[in-house]
């Protein structure tokens, strides 16, 4: 028995447990992982966040109510999570071009 029996046994278990997650991965797991881990990291960011594009009210000099703020707010926050839903629903099946669509479409709604 040589001195590297013992260790053997746990490197190969770790590497049959990490080919198992990497074969249920789907083709976009790495880059959602990413991408949520930057959310996550930028929290502490106060530019960054969920963005929506200006709307016409607001370019003919109508000021925003805090009741509109929050409606809009809600709403980019059900649009984004819907959004980042689809990208994972893509991804479990499969569907690179959808997922990445998703994804993407994402991306342009989150500033980082």
């Amino acid at each position: 028995m040589s001195r590297f029996e013992p260790a053997i046994f746990p490197i190969v278990c770790a590497l049959l447990g990490l080919s198992i997650s990497i074969a249920d991965a789907g083709p976009c797991t790495i880059e959602i992982a990413q991408f949520e881990k930057a959310i996550h990291d930028s929290a502490s960011n106060p530019y960054a966040g969920l963005m929506a594009p200006q709307s016409v009210a607001a370019q003919i000099d109508r000021q925003p109510t805090p009741e509109s703020l929050e409606q809009t707010r809600n709403r980019l926050r059900s649009q984004f999570a819907a959004t980042m839903a689809r990208a994972k629903r893509m991804d479990a099946k499969g569907d690179r071009a959808g997922c990445t669509s998703a994804l993407n479409a994402a991306r342009r709604m989150y500033i980082l």
